[in-house]
C-alpha cells in the first residue's frame, strides 16, 4: 500500500520526512522513516457530521456518519479542532456548500494502491457540475474495460467530497451506490446542479 499525495490545485505535495540518527554521520540519512502524526476533526454540514482526518500537515481522509469502509474510530487520533488544514478544510467545505465554491485547494496524503491513486487523482478532473460514468472514467485512465475496477477503486476514496467521487454515476444515469450513502450522493449533485440547497432530511 503506498502513502503517496494527490496534488492539490495549488500543486502541494505531502511526503514522509527522512529523520537523521544522532548515532550515524553528520549529513546521513537513517533508514528510520518519521510518520507525521495522525489527528482527527468532527464538523457539521448539511450533509450531516464529517469527520476530518490530517495525517501531519494533510488530510488523510473526510468521513460522513455511517460511511462505507469507515476506519474504526480509534485509528484517527487525538482530536485537534485548531490544526491549519482542518480550518482550511471548514472553510472551503462551507463556501463549496453555500454554492461559493467549485474546486477545492487543499494538501492531501492518501493511502492507496497505484491503481487506486490513478482513480482518485482522475476524479479531481471531472468538473463541477458535471458526472462521468464508471466507463467514462476507466477509458479516461486509458482502460476502458476496467470499469468493475474503477468502481471498486472509486468507493475506497478516502476523502469524500473533497476528491468528487460523487460525480460518478451508472452507465444510465442512475446514481448507483455512494459510500455516504445515495441521499447525500443526490445532495451534492443536485448542490452542483443547482437545482436543490444541501439539506438532509
Amino acid at each position: 500500500m503506498n502513502t503517496s499525495s494527490i496534488p492539490a490545485a495549488s500543486g502541494t505535495t505531502v511526503g514522509a520526512t527522512r529523520s537523521t540518527n544522532p548515532g550515524t554521520n553528520p549529513g546521513t540519512a537513517s533508514d528510520t522513516t518519521v510518520e507525521p502524526e495522525t489527528v482527527h476533526t468532527v464538523i457539521d454540514s448539511p450533509c450531516g457530521e464529517l469527520t476530518l482526518v490530517a495525517r501531519g500537515d494533510a488530510l488523510s481522509h473526510l468521513y460522513m456518519t455511517e460511511h462505507r469502509h469507515r476506519p474504526p474510530f480509534e485509528t484517527f487520533g487525538p482530536r485537534e479542532d485548531d490544526r491549519p488544514v482542518f480550518t482550511a478544510a471548514k472553510t472551503q467545505l462551507d463556501a463549496y456548500f453555500a454554492g461559493e465554491l467549485t474546486e477545492f485547494d487543499l494538501p492531501l496524503s492518501v493511502s492507496g494502491t497505484p491503481f487506486q491513486q490513478r482513480v482518485w487523482a482522475a476524479l479531481r478532473d471531472i468538473p463541477y457540475g458535471e458526472t462521468r460514468s464508471y466507463g467514462q472514467l476507466a477509458a479516461m485512465l486509458g482502460n476502458p474495460t476496467a470499469s468493475r475496477a474503477v468502481g471498486l477503486a472509486n468507493g475506497r476514496n478516502p476523502v469524500s467530497i473533497i476528491v468528487p467521487c460523487h460525480r460518478v454515476i451508472g452507465a444510465g444515469g442512475d446514481l448507483t451506490g455512494y459510500g455516504g450513502g445515495l441521499p447525500r450522493k443526490r445532495i451534492l449533485l443536485g448542490l452542483e446542479r443547482g437545482v436543490s440547497q444541501p439539506t438532509l432530511m
